[in-house]
Formats: C-alpha cells, sequence, structure tokens
C-alpha cells in the first residue's frame, strides 16, 4: 500500500460526516469561543421613602419639639391632677394646698353638678353695665347702660348651636358674684375677690368690643348693676309670685392699669 493511499484514507476519514464528533462540532474542527459577559454591578438600592413629621426635622428642631410635647404633657397631667383634687373629699393635700388648687381651677376651670343635673332658673336676670371713658380730648364722659344680657339673648335666639360663652359666661359671673357677697355688696370669703375681679374684667371686655365710646377713650371705671324678675307660673298654677323687678346696684369699680388699657380686649 502505498504512502499516499494511506493519506487518502485518513483525508477521507477526516471528511467522513459519519466519523466520531468532537464535543463542538466535527472532529478536527474548533468553533470560536463564546464571549463572556462581565459582571453586572448590583443594582443600586432604591431611595428611602421621604420621612414626614417630626422625623422630617433637623434634630435641633427635633429636640424643641420633644421639649414642647413634655411641657404640653406635663400641663396637662398638672391639671388633671388639678380639677380631681378640687372635687374630691377633703384630704391631706386639699388641706395643705387647698389655697393653690383654687387659685388654680377657679373661675376658669370651675366644676359642678348643674351640668348634669340642671335646675332650671326661675328668674330672669339682666346685667347691665356703664363706664366712666376718659376721651382722647382728656374729657371724662359716662356712658349710659349698656344691658350685656340682652345682647347675650338676641345672641341665642334663633341660633341653633349658641356659643358657650353667649349662654353661660355671663351668667355663671354673676351667680360667682352674688354667692360671694353679701346684700352690702362687700365680699364674704376668700373667693370674694376673685368674683369681683372676674366680673369686672368681663364688662370691660365687653365694653371695649361693643361700645362705641368706650373704643374712643379709656376706661377709667366701671359700675355695674342687676334687675330680677320672677318667672311668673303657668295659668293653672295657685302659686303666686311678684312680678315687680328688683335691683341691685354696686358701687364704682376702678380699673387697673393693664384693664384700662385694653389687657382683656
Amino acid at each position: 500500500m502505498s504512502g499516499n493511499g494511506g493519506r487518502d484514507g485518513m483525508d477521507a476519514y477526516d471528511e467522513d460526516p459519519r466519523g466520531p464528533q468532537g464535543p463542538d462540532g466535527p472532529a478536527g474542527t474548533r468553533l470560536p469561543e463564546e464571549p463572556t459577559e462581565p459582571p453586572q454591578p448590583p443594582a443600586p438600592a432604591s431611595a428611602s421613602a421621604p420621612r414626614t413629621g417630626v422625623a422630617a426635622l433637623s434634630p435641633r428642631y427635633q429636640v424643641g419639639a420633644a421639649l414642647a410635647l413634655a411641657v404640653v404633657a406635663v400641663a396637662a397631667c398638672v391639671h388633671l391632677l388639678m380639677v380631681f383634687l378640687s372635687l374630691a373629699p377633703a384630704n391631706t393635700v386639699t388641706k395643705q394646698h387647698g389655697k393653690a388648687i383654687e387659685e388654680w381651677v377657679y373661675p376658669e376651670f370651675e366644676q359642678n353638678w348643674k351640668l348634669f343635673a340642671p335646675n332650671p332658673l326661675q328668674q330672669n336676670i339682666a346685667v347691665q353695665v356703664r363706664a366712666e371713658v376718659r376721651m382722647r380730648d382728656g374729657a371724662l364722659r359716662t356712658t349710659g347702660w349698656t344691658d350685656l344680657s340682652a345682647q347675650d339673648g338676641a345672641a341665642i335666639d334663633g341660633n341653633p348651636v349658641p356659643s358657650h360663652t353667649q349662654q353661660n359666661e355671663l351668667r355663671r359671673a354673676w351667680d360667682f358674684f352674688a354667692a360671694t357677697h353679701g346684700t352690702d355688696n362687700r365680699p364674704v370669703g376668700l373667693r370674694g375677690s376673685l368674683s369681683e375681679q372676674y366680673l369686672r374684667r368681663i364688662v370691660v371686655m365687653r365694653l371695649y368690643r361693643d361700645d362705641p365710646t368706650s373704643r374712643e377713650g379709656v376706661i377709667q371705671r366701671v359700675q355695674v348693676r342687676s334687675s330680677t324678675t320672677n318667672v311668673q307660673p303657668p295659668p293653672w298654677s295657685r302659686e303666686r309670685v311678684s312680678d315687680k323687678p328688683a335691683y341691685r346696684l354696686l358701687p364704682w369699680w376702678s380699673l387697673t392699669s393693664d384693664e384700662a388699657a385694653g389687657g382683656v380686649r
């Protein structure tokens, strides 16, 4: 067998498609390598949600907000404790700190059972006030009588949701004054001067708000009076009460500097 014949036989064997195959193709054939992809960088973390409320503030303002909340919480706890002690039976704490409790509660936060068991009024009480006003030219002018109760009645009449101030502020102030003063208009007990100051501040505030003369000058003194008329019983009742009004005239009250300057407006 010649050498060429052997070489042709080997070529035929290499080119025979039925010959053994390599992993990537026919024997003797080398496929190009597939390019490998470079590693992808990790996806960036999604941006966190924007902060709201106190967390959105800077540290300095967060400290300020925390202090403000703490002050409000302490004040609320103190107020609840004071109201509780004012309603609780006499005890060691109320005996030692009774004056401080009264100064905190009365008159703005006074509590009573009339809210739950109201006693209907059997009298019509009208509170009126007049003032002595220092005008801009230095002259003193005395105003006419202003019926504050009539103003409250007009604001309530036909109003489906009248305010608590319109219904009770003036009436409760007058009840407070009458309960702590004798018929000679002198205070009885430690709360007498407090009730007088409370009533005076209310009438001064109302005059500065509603009286034209008072708004043009500075109020120096005020005088309050009341007119009390019994509510007549129904026609079928045998009860008889007087229908004549009873008047009560208080002395002139001089205003403090902050009241005269409009500190209660």
